[in-house]
């Protein structure tokens, strides 16, 4: 039982990871309860779901535009102090979201904005952590470290809603949102405790005062990082196949519809299938001992994305037999089996987030290593948001019911024929990380 359990080697090993772990485990809970408090308060200005659904665009706007480019920075300057900084914006941020509360101003236009330029810092903030852990730790400990950071986001994801939610109808948001302020101190915290991490080739002392002795940040950085990437199949392949898993069958789109006309049980039924593909992932997360030594990652994601697809296929058929009926009360075996069904593809996806990190960064030669975490959070921001959006386009098409069961079905065929055209992916050793 020992070795199945999640492998905390990392946090033992090394004190910066430790609290690198620690201080955003705690604030990712805090960013969960401000996402949840300014989508509520957005409806309770607006009574209109549209509004809500906007803030999608507001955030993923900037999170696409700088995150190739805040990858470039990462790559020309000390990654603590490019992280430190951005940290600092994060939780003026927050802090201006949380006043706005406390004064009473009920302007959706400023929170707009507020998300808006809080995604803008992320996009520089994320790729900066991410590019810092492997050098925190030895290459053989990425799978952990990953294992250990998923496990952490996978809770915050379960409780920060439920907390966030509880704060806004008990005390109101100005409570919510100072309570994700006190939170995102840790995370502040562990960042200013980190030594400094330059990229290599870099001189703290030397001319160019810790920059990197590459080419400007700019446009042709980011393209450089581009022009890498094509170079680079194994990296390149660990994308393509999460944008077929996103893209195709990413399923949320799908739960509200799921809980009030086929399952039954309206919003309490659609807030099970959500908790339900959360738990999957924390319990993938728990039990990720054995994963941390496995070498074929490439083989791993490969089986982690066919079990997503029939995973989703397996919620969609639930939704197909149980048909469009409006029930009054929640149909009990088809929301265990659908809820069995998304666990399953929550702790898949879980696994192919481990490995799919595990590789970007232990693959990659440290100065090319934050502009690639730039494509990387381009990828995963951008991969669901589209694939909503086409599996809301199916379920118009088709119902909700088919739309899950093409999508798992397409993902899966897609998928095998992208390995079948990328075999060295297939080949991929941990021993030797190639990219």
């Amino acid at each position: 039982m020992r070795h199945l359990l999640a492998d905390t080697t990392p946090l033992r090993v090394s004190p910066d990871f430790r609290r690198l772990w620690f201080g955003l485990s705690v604030s990712n809970i805090g960013t969960q309860v401000t996402i949840v408090a300014v989508g509520l308060q957005i409806y309770a200005l607006t009574g209109s779901t549209l509004a809500v659904g906007l803030l999608g665009l507001f955030s993923l706007v900037p999170l696409v535009a700088l995150g190739l480019y805040g990858g470039a920075l990462v790559d020309h300057y000390d990654r603590r102090k490019v992280s430190l900084v951005s940290s600092l914006v994060l939780w003026v941020v927050v802090a201006g979201i949380a006043v706005q509360a406390w004064l009473g101003l009920e302007s959706v236009p400023l929170l707009y904005g507020l998300v808006a330029v809080q995604s803008a810092a992320f996009a520089i903030n994320n790729p900066a952590r991410s590019a810092i852990i492997p050098r925190l730790l030895p290459k053989e400990l990425m799978p952990a470290a990953n294992a250990l950071m998923t496990l952490s986001w996978n809770v915050a994801l379960t409780g920060g809603p439920l907390i966030g939610a509880l704060l806004v109808a008990q005390l109101g948001y100005a409570w919510a949102y100072t309570l994700d302020m006190v939170l995102f101190l840790a995370a502040l915290w562990a960042v200013f405790r980190l030594p400094p991490v330059l990229p290599e080739g870099t001189e703290a002392d030397g001319p160019q005062n810790g920059r990197s002795r590459v080419r400007g940040v700019g446009l042709r950085s980011v393209l450089d990082g581009l022009r890498y990437l094509a170079t680079q199949p194994n990296v390149r392949t660990t994308f393509l196949v999460d944008i077929c898993a996103m893209v195709l069958s990413f399923p949320r789109v799908l739960w509200p519809a799921a809980g009030v006309i086929y399952l039954g049980g309206g919003e309490t039924t659609t807030g099970v299938l959500a908790a339900a593909f959360a738990v999957g992932g924390i319990l993938a997360g728990v039990f990720s001992g054995g994963l941390t030594r496995i070498r074929k990652q490439g083989q791993v994601i490969v089986w982690a994305i066919t079990a997503w697809a029939v995973s989703i296929a397996a919620f969609g058929l639930v939704l197909v037999l149980v048909g469009r009926g409006s029930p009054d009360g929640p149909i009990v075996w088809a929301v265990v089996v659908a809820g069995i069904a998304l666990a399953l593809a929550g702790g898949s996806d879980s696994v192919s987030s481990v490995f799919r990190q595990s590789i970007l960064q232990t693959a990659t030669p440290d100065h090319m290593r934050g502009r690639l975490q730039g494509v990387f959070i381009v990828v995963v921001a951008g991969g669901p948001r589209l694939g909503e959006m086409v599996l809301g386009v199916e379920a118009t098409w088709f119902g909700e019911g088919w739309a899950a069961v093409v999508g798992g079905l397409t993902c899966l065929v897609l998928l095998w024929v992208i390995v079948r055209l990328t075999s060295r992916f297939w080949r991929y050793d941990a021993r030797y990380p190639e990219p």
